[in-house]
């Protein structure tokens, strides 16, 4: 995956210079896991080819939508699914000078685990976990009667809902309220800080749990 480097792409020590290869983001991880090779872009000519795709909706777009007086979001989603698309297809699609297709299986991987925003805790003694000021209880497992001082990984999901893993055994799962299920409908997640290991940023940062456990729906 070719991409400019963003800090929810890369994270870079000091402006400018190399980016850290060691040191993943939430994206780099999920990139690492499905096995794609990243490669951070070092000019803004490597990058003509996105910035002249964003031009054409930027400046196309508003314009298609103005002259046949779309004024809404449900009429501009309309709009694209039935026609703008397609017609956009077909005016500027290059034909591949290799018509064969260079996608691969996934091979049987745990998509709903690696796209997720994973942080590492370790077990309480009181086989809980402390997570973005909530506390999050585990039941005891058949194999082990406590978990305490393991390191276990939470997974929050796009839904925010949580899961928790410790190695490949899932040993708990934690639903979002009801309340919160209207505002993550509402949001668009452009304040999730994909970037930061060192925060608890949910896909939404506003979005939080309730300060009891939930059991998953």
């Amino acid at each position: 995956m070719y991409s400019d480097r963003a800090s929810h792409f890369w994270l870079t020590p000091k402006a400018g210079e190399m980016v850290d290869r060691q040191r993943l983001t939430q994206v780099g991880r999920a990139m690492r896991e499905l096995g794609i090779e990243m490669i951070p872009a070092y000019s803004p000519q490597a990058r003509g080819r996105s910035e002249r795709n964003f031009g054409t909706w930027q400046r196309r777009l508003p314009q298609e939508l103005r002259v046949r007086g779309i004024t809404t979001k449900e009429e501009a989603n309309h709009f694209l699914r039935e026609s703008y698309i397609a017609e956009c297809n077909r005016k500027f699609t290059v034909a591949a000078g290799q018509p064969e297709s260079a996608f691969v299986s996934v091979g049987g991987k745990d998509l709903e685990r690696i796209f997720t925003l994973q942080h590492e805790r370790v077990v309480n003694r009181d086989n809980t976990i402390s997570f973005a000021n909530r506390v999050l209880q585990i039941e005891r497992t058949r194999w082990r009667g406590t978990l305490a001082g393991c390191r276990v990984l939470v997974c929050q999901h796009l839904d925010g809902s949580l899961s928790v893993y410790y190695g490949p055994h899932l040993v708990g799962r934690f639903a979002v309220p009801q309340e919160e299920e209207k505002a993550l409908d509402q949001s668009c997640g452009k304040d999730a800080a994909l970037g930061n290991p060192a925060k608890d940023a949910g896909f939404p940062l506003s979005h939080s749990f309730s300060n009891n456990t939930v059991p998953f729906r």
